[in-house]
């Protein structure tokens, strides 16, 4: 016979899991054949990527450029000449790194 404590934390335990796995990050980009790279993002149950920060930085940290998806859940910038990297910053643990070498038209 199974225990009324042990089947509740069973429950307790699915239901906490569910929201962590229910909202997770996703980010694509890619060159738009003008100069400019243009990424989406969004979040596994749905929810807009409006207002998520975005950066664009060297291989080695310096960030290029900064800004906001905005209300499309978009980000364009123009292409920069050198090795980088497109980071959806979301917060802890709601993090996309898309490497610039990734992104094709």
């Amino acid at each position: 016979m199974i225990k009324k404590g042990f089947i509740a934390t069973i429950l307790i335990s699915l239901f906490m899991a569910a929201p962590a796995l229910a909202h997770t990050p996703l980010c694509s980009c890619w060159d738009e054949g003008d100069g400019t790279i243009t990424c989406e993002g969004g979040f596994s149950d749905g929810s807009s990527a409006q207002g998520v920060v975005m950066y664009v930085n060297e291989k080695n940290g310096k960030t290029l450029f900064k800004g906001q998806m905005n209300e499309f859940s978009e980000f364009s910038f123009k292409k920069p000449s050198q090795s980088y990297t497109v980071i959806f910053d979301a917060g802890e643990g709601h993090k996309v790194e898309v490497n610039g070498e990734e992104i094709v038209e």
